[in-house]
């Protein structure tokens, strides 16, 4: 079980690598190139998202008593694709200084007053980024949160059913001495008559010897 869960480690570690590098070329990209370099890293992140979900998939399998390191490196990868997916947000409005003075004029066919209309909405882009960047960490650590509550809750359910089971054997072990001790007060009960009956024998045989033996004389 552990093994393919490093084998989804290794592929997640190399996929994220060339992620990674994608995404600082996409700022120095323009037109069809720049579209086609965001659409190989969308796919690119869907493929790590699955991987994700594999990993998720594979910890679920693993023991309790030994899911906790997994969980833990399962936490880092989210984070990290988190900050994949915000990097890569930030670079599809981003631009390198050469596209930037391209698209800004710098040859003096364009404006001060477009240069700078583009450069303030450029910061407005990238303030909305940051903001989305910020609500999405929370999104995540409420997720993490969320998931370690379950799985404390799922190691209660398992303490409670082990409880309950040992309360089951418990309640047979008391039912099987409390039949045990009605059998033995049963046969005192009548071990105890049996010897009140011969004592009444014994005493009745003896008076009519007696009386037999007196009346003969």
């Amino acid at each position: 079980m552990s093994s393919d869960f490093e084998s989804y480690e290794q592929d997640f570690a190399v996929l994220t690598a060339e992620i990674t590098g994608r995404i600082g070329k996409v700022p120095k990209l323009v037109g069809d190139e720049k579209k086609q370099m965001v659409a190989n890293v969308e796919k690119q992140l869907e493929e790590a998202r699955e991987l994700l979900e594999q990993m998720e998939l594979e910890v679920r399998e693993i023991p309790p008593q030994s899911r906790g390191m997994y969980s833990s490196r399962m936490r880092s990868y989210k984070q990290e694709m988190g900050k994949l997916e915000a990097d890569f947000k930030r670079s599809r409005i981003a631009y390198s200084d050469e596209v930037r003075n391209e698209l800004l004029g710098d040859d003096g066919n364009s404006s001060e007053n477009q240069r700078a209309h583009l450069l303030d909405n450029t910061e407005r882009l990238e303030r909305s980024s940051r903001r989305l960047e910020a609500g999405y960490q929370i999104a995540v650590e409420t997720e993490q949160i969320g998931q370690e509550m379950l799985e404390n809750l799922s190691h209660d359910r398992e303490k409670i059913q082990r409880a309950r089971e040992r309360l089951r054997e418990t309640d047979a072990n008391l039912g099987k001495s409390s039949r045990i001790l009605t059998g033995m007060l049963r046969r005192i009960i009548q071990n105890r008559i049996l010897i009140v009956v011969l004592a009444v024998i014994i005493i009745f045989t003896t008076v009519m010897a007696i009386y037999f033996s007196v009346r003969g004389r």
